[in-house]
């Protein structure tokens, strides 16, 4: 009973202790291959850090995200990136944010995944579609008209989209738990890759013409 009473009490305390917490560090770039010369490192997991003695305020502060954007691509948005390499204040703290504005009639951020954040969005002007696809087997799709004011959550790694119903501008702001939570957008990825991937995959995988796939992979290299 005693040997009991101790490997309860063992697991109670691993449990509590700070180890039983430990995890790697979630990634900020698509890969970062490891080397024995630290000469020759050209990125780390995250930023070099200025001298705190040299901090100030500002370093804080991000401006200019109430300013409308120009829109002037064939989806009809327009992203305003504010990650770590923008705001240099984000370092290490997990956090980033992106205003995106939509055109009238259908502008529409295309479907797309973060490989290293979830997502909170909320609508700041306007009526927008969101939604997202779950992973195999069910692939199910989750969407909902979202009105100002409105709050819709995509799970990390998950593809999601958002539309524009309204016949006015849309203004959204989505929120990250990465300070680089990466964009993968689909058909950029698929079509617009460099170098291009061999049509005649494409067009098993899509059950397309490998002319079709040929063209497409034209349009959206022009696009890169």
């Amino acid at each position: 009973m005693k040997t009991v009473h101790f490997l309860v009490a063992f697991v109670l305390l691993a449990s509590a202790s700070p180890l039983a917490f430990a995890s790697d560090p979630g990634p900020l770039q698509d890969f970062c291959v490891a080397i024995n010369n630290t000469g020759n490192g050209v990125f780390v997991n995250g930023k070099f850090c200025k001298d705190p003695r040299l901090v100030t305020a500002d370093d804080f502060v991000f401006q200019g995200l109430n300013i409308p954007r120009p829109i002037n691509n064939p989806v009809g948005t327009t992203l305003t990136l504010v990650n770590v390499e923008q705001f240099p204040g984000l370092n290490t703290l997990s956090v980033a944010l992106v205003r995106v504005d939509f055109a009238p009639n259908g502008g529409e951020n295309p479907p797309h995944l973060h490989p290293r954040a979830s997502e909170i969005f909320q609508v700041h002007e306007g009526t927008i579609l969101a939604g997202f696809v779950t992973s195999l087997p069910d692939y199910k799709l989750f969407t909902k008209v979202l009105n100002k004011g409105d709050i819709f959550v995509f799970p990390q790694g998950l593809i999601h989209f958002q539309v524009n119903l309204g016949k006015t501008n849309a203004v959204a702001f989505a929120f990250f738990e990465s300070q680089n939570p990466g964009i993968i957008r689909v058909a950029d990825a698929v079509f617009g890759s460099n170098p291009p991937i061999n049509p005649f995959i494409l067009a098993r995988a899509f059950q397309l013409d490998p002319n079709v796939v040929k063209n497409l992979q034209v349009k959206f290299g022009n696009n890169n």
